[in-house]
């Protein structure tokens, strides 16, 4: 069972963005890519069938928190893991719940051990080790399973970024020993991605960058970013981490975000992205097309009868128009929210794989300037 593959394909003369191709067991990706989040085993309002034939996903991310506590890992292991539990035959990541411990911050501490923290559902306490995060993730069966961090808020002081950055860095370590120690299962290769943590400090983020490189990892993570720091700040530590990271590895920019952002970060050298933008989005009636974001909810598209977006291959997308999918929400119709969602996740993998033409093309850079000027417009 190889290891998750890298092919640098192509790169672009007037940025770092780049074309490349992941190889896993479960298929290849070609990057840029865009993943939409399936939390709990499902991307709400879209099934599996529609992930693969209009939304054209390459790969899929799992929760481990959320995993753990529903289904359970016993339900998990005895399907034989995620992809058979949810009949997905493409890759899946796993993101280790780093983020949802972040996301309880007053239901939880922290020691050197790992987090304590209460779960949402029942109340019921919990100790996640990065021992115990890698055995979930192992039973879970992501193709990419990411180590145990913790997330610190935007805006944390240089000296509680540098001690948090530090248990990450000494968790990270706790993970390799574990994932090291440990056989995949289910008859495929599993890989282990580091995440780079510092939030808005440069020297943190060289540190962490400098640290995460030195473990020659199949791949490396940005994480604690869109957590409210300004985004301006966001591109600049994405450019610094994307300078220090290496360049024969895929960098996956966590939890990221408009389909501005995106381009914006392509052209800083990321790879892979995910967000659960498109689809949060679309059940409250905002949709991403190419000219610009349209609030169906608007009286304005009550006899628009044009197509939610026609420039994009995406049978939903081409077959409904504004004005049927505006009184679906008007009518409280639950077909709203899938077609909405359906069309945002399409539009998503759209963007990435005309970033992905335009870098072989050669005319990146002068596309995404004019596109993330009509992205932004509202209609």
């Amino acid at each position: 069972m190889p290891e998750l593959q890298f092919h640098l394909q192509h790169t672009d003369p007037a940025s770092k963005a780049r074309v490349g191709k992941i190889t896993t067991d479960h298929g290849e990706i070609l990057t840029p890519i865009f993943m939409p989040v399936g939390t709990v085993g499902s991307v709400k309002a879209v099934t599996q069938q529609q992930l693969n034939e209009d939304v054209k996903a390459q790969i899929i991310l799992g929760n481990t928190y959320h995993l753990f506590l529903r289904p359970g890992l016993d339900v998990l292991e005895a399907a034989g893991g995620l992809h058979k539990f949810m009949g997905w035959k493409l890759p899946i990541l796993t993101d280790s719940g780093g983020y949802q411990v972040f996301s309880l911050s007053g239901k939880r501490k922290l020691t050197e051990e790992g987090a304590l923290f209460q779960n949402h559902i029942d109340g019921r306490k919990h100790l996640f080790t990065p021992e115990l995060v890698m055995d979930m993730q192992r039973i879970i069966g992501g193709d990419i399973i990411m180590a145990f961090d913790e997330c610190p808020p935007g805006g944390s002081e240089h000296e509680y970024t540098k001690t948090s950055m530090e248990l990450t860095h000494r968790w990270l370590d706790r993970c390799i020993s574990r994932f090291n120690e440990t056989p995949a299962k289910y008859g495929y290769t599993q890989n282990l991605f580091p995440i780079v943590q510092g939030g808005v400090h440069y020297d943190l983020r060289k540190l962490s960058c400098d640290y995460i490189a030195s473990k020659n990892a199949t791949g490396n993570a940005i994480g604690g970013l869109s957590v409210g720091e300004p985004t301006e700040k966001m591109y600049e530590i994405c450019e610094l981490c994307c300078l220090y990271l290496p360049v024969d590895k895929p960098r996956y920019l966590m939890g990221v975000g408009t389909p501005w952002n995106i381009l914006e970060c392509i052209a800083l050298g990321i790879d892979m992205f995910d967000c659960v933008m498109p689809t949060r989005n679309g059940r409250n009636a905002m949709l991403f097309t190419n000219n610009g974001v349209i609030n169906i909810d608007n009286k304005k598209w009550e006899k628009d009868f044009s197509p939610i977006d026609q420039d994009i291959q995406c049978t939903v997308s081409n077959q409904y128009s504004k004005a049927y999918l505006r009184h679906l929400f008007k009518a409280n119709e639950i077909l709203a929210l899938q077609i909405a969602s359906i069309h945002n996740l399409a539009f998503y993998l759209h963007i990435v794989t005309e970033a992905r033409n335009h870098i072989v093309s050669g005319d990146f850079i002068s596309w995404k300037n004019e596109m993330v000027i009509r992205l932004q417009q509202r209609r």
